[in-house]
């Protein structure tokens, strides 16, 4: 009844498209207190000791002072997204790859005309055999990672490139949003050289609605330097072709068929430095992916 009276009033495309945007929206969880207590304990220091690559923007109108940050790469296996005095990273959204039926206008050209229809890895998500072609920003959280060469000749821009310290592709990332509440995603995407800065704090439409709600658009994020986005090294971060539904149609489906990697991964956050590196040197396989990935990085594929 209640469609109905809203189709009478708004217009029948109107109401198909609320409906379809509040059926596609997810909700980030509770954090397990060790994520908490990093979250905090981050913030507090309010600056990274071991900078695996600095002079990132996570605006364009602001300070050049975040990092990828390695002060738990040896001990926890894990590198984050840092910026100065308590600040991490702001929530841009990327719309990405192939949108589908899910599509409810969020991602239109109008509001995010710098849109592709291909994210980094396509084709290793291609080569999976889910008949799924590449990420869905409304389904797949994913997660912008990485920054890569500049080909113009630019002084000064900075490129950074997560497998050369364990991290893989499509591996499962955690991001702790500005609520301290907690959204499992991958690594789908690498941060291009087209735009004016080296710029880092992005995700894919469904992740940064999960922290955000369904007000988060194409050109409508979340402004505050508060999301910690946390990448985990070595190959049991890869849930891989059958670790995860990746031929889910909406956000909540596929980011439930991770649950439990992403629990077992944060698990490691907050450990004792032992001196044990959580590296994982690549095999064969992992030298592949290596070889791939560093092939598209170069072409500036987002």
């Amino acid at each position: 009844m209640l469609t109905l009276l809203l189709s009478h009033w708004m217009g029948r495309p109107v109401i198909q498209l609320l409906l379809l945007s509040l059926a596609t929206v997810g909700s980030a969880r509770d954090a397990p207190q060790n994520l908490r207590d990093f979250y905090d304990s981050v913030r507090a220091k309010g600056h990274c000791s071991n900078e695996l690559a600095s002079g990132f923007y996570s605006r364009a109108n602001g300070p050049n002072t975040f990092s990828y940050c390695g002060d738990q790469l040896s001990s926890s296996g894990v590198i984050f997204l840092q910026g100065r005095d308590g600040a991490l990273a702001n929530m841009d959204v990327d719309c990405d790859g192939v949108a589908g039926a899910a599509d409810d206008g969020r991602c239109r050209y109008s509001l995010s005309p710098d849109v592709q229809n291909v994210t980094t890895f396509r084709d290793l998500v291609a080569g999976y055999n889910k008949g799924v072609k590449d990420l869905n920003p409304y389904v797949h959280p994913y997660v912008v990672f990485g920054n890569a060469p500049g080909t113009r000749g630019r002084s000064g821009w900075r490129a950074f490139d997560p497998t050369e310290h364990g991290m893989r592709p499509l591996s499962v990332m955690a991001v702790v949003c500005p609520n301290r509440k907690v959204v499992y995603g991958i690594w789908g995407d690498t941060n291009g050289d087209d735009g004016s800065k080296p710029m880092v704090g992005e995700a894919s439409l469904s992740l940064v609605t999960a922290c955000g709600g369904p007000g988060v658009t194409g050109d409508n994020g979340i402004d505050e330097d508060a999301a910690l986005f946390v990448g985990f090294t070595g190959d049991e971060a890869v849930p891989g072709p059958d670790g995860a539904d990746w031929a889910a149609k909406d956000f909540d489906t596929f980011e439930r068929s991770i649950e439990a990697l992403g629990d077992r991964l944060v698990g490691r956050v907050g450990t004792e430095d032992s001196g044990a590196s959580c590296i994982v040197k690549p095999d064969l396989t992992g030298a592949a992916i290596a070889a791939v990935v560093a092939a598209l990085v170069v072409r500036g594929l987002r």
